[in-house]
């Protein structure tokens, strides 16, 4: 069973899910905004410590706390390294009071009808038991949605519901993540199709199977009012999927019950070559402006 205490933090707390689970594919873009160039470090070993640098730099930073931050979703590696000698997640909780999840998808497969599902996870049990041992409260996995195609959507969130499942029996939460490309012409009609797959397939749960869903920001205001409401949905969290942080946030606080879950509008103004003052006074302002925007809505 989760954490009942976590399990409270993210149900009522006000606040946003910071993500900080960039994968080996995009590291060196995160690194590159963070302001270290490839030429700046040899080999995947020192990519990921600087990551993980960066990843720490943000967790110990005192603006990076309970109060404004509910929960974050680590990569296995930030999950399986140590803060200040603690284990990631034991850190999170215990320092800063924020509820540690883990990404646990192995990337995308192929587009094929207008969407891309995820990769075999054939480790993936082994990797939940891991997850629950460093005190994991729940994951998140990521399919891709490109084009208003019925089938194509409706089989990115059933392949979504089933591994739910699977996460769910490990007594995890799981975040499901079927990501709307905010790009595509037909935006708002794939996002019609989502609410509705995604309706069917909580409708079809258990009472004591609960998940989390992690979509990108809608066309039109409170499109996912009635996922928000649904009573096996314990939080709808937005992914900002492109957008700028001031557009993402505008686009969030006309949501009503959605909160944050950003990348690299989180990250964005943050840099390596910072003093720890500035470093800090930007996060902090960044971590502001994405808790009004969850909490406006």
């Amino acid at each position: 069973m989760p954490n009942p205490d976590q399990f409270k933090r993210v149900s009522a707390g006000q606040g946003f899910i910071a993500a900080l689970d960039q994968s080996g594919g995009s590291t060196p873009k995160a690194l590159r905004l963070y302001g270290v160039e490839e030429n700046e470090y040899s080999g995947e070993a020192e990519m990921f410590d600087l990551i993980h640098q960066m990843r720490s730099r943000i967790i110990k930073s005192p603006a990076f706390n309970g109060d404004k931050v509910v929960g974050a979703i680590l990569f296995e590696m930030t999950m399986d390294r140590d803060i200040d000698g603690t284990p990631t997640a034991t850190y999170l909780w215990n320092e800063c009071q924020v509820v540690p999840f883990l990404k646990v998808d192995k990337g995308l497969a192929e587009e094929d009808g207008g969407v891309q599902l995820m990769k075999p996870m054939p480790d993936l049990d082994a990797l939940l038991d891991k997850a629950v041992a460093k005190g994991i409260f729940g994951t998140k996995m990521r399919s891709v949605i490109s084009a208003a195609n019925p089938e194509g959507v409706k089989a990115v969130v059933a392949q979504q519901f089933e591994i739910g499942k699977q996460i769910l029996a490990k007594g995890l939460v799981p975040i499901i993540e079927p990501e709307v490309t905010i790009t595509i012409a037909d935006k708002a009609a794939a996002e019609d199709l989502l609410r509705d797959a995604i309706l069917a397939e909580l409708d079809a749960l258990a009472e004591d199977q609960n998940i989390m869903l992690k979509l990108s920001l809608p066309e039109n205001d409170n499109q996912y009012k009635v996922l928000v409401d649904h009573p096996r949905v314990v939080k709808l969290v937005a992914l900002s999927g492109g957008y700028s942080r001031e557009e993402a946030n505008d686009k969030l606080s006309r949501n009503s019950g959605m909160i944050a879950s950003f990348s690299r509008a989180l990250t964005e103004g943050l840099s390596a070559k910072q003093t720890d003052a500035e470093f800090d006074a930007t996060l902090a302002a960044t971590i502001d402006t994405i808790y009004q925007a969850s909490i406006a809505g």
